[in-house]
């Protein structure tokens, strides 16, 4: 998996993507993902070293199969909250 941490003034924001799908985009109606290289790409992590960025962020986007199913068994994401956008998941986690 992919990792990126940004700090930001609202907490540390996180995104995760599986590497096979750097750059696509997927679009199903009106909503519209773009897996892109500024956002996304970062360093290749190992899943505990996910799970320990999704532990300290405050916010994260989640996409592809592996990364989406790394959080929904960590506990992070609740399955019914994943959406299928073109063939490919998608999760947000915002901790309040």
């Amino acid at each position: 998996m992919i990792l990126n941490e940004r700090d930001t003034d609202e907490g540390l924001l996180v995104s995760v993507c599986d590497p096979d799908i750097m750059g696509e985009t997927f679009e199903d109606g009106p909503v519209s993902i773009t897996v892109e290289e500024g956002f996304y790409g970062g360093e290749t992590v190992s899943e505990d070293e996910v799970v320990d960025s999704l532990t300290r962020c405050s916010v994260a986007n989640i996409v592809g199969e592996d990364s989406v199913e790394v959080a929904v068994e960590h506990g992070f994401i609740d399955e019914e909250n994943v959406l299928d956008v073109d063939g490919t998941r998608h999760a947000q986690l915002l901790w309040l």
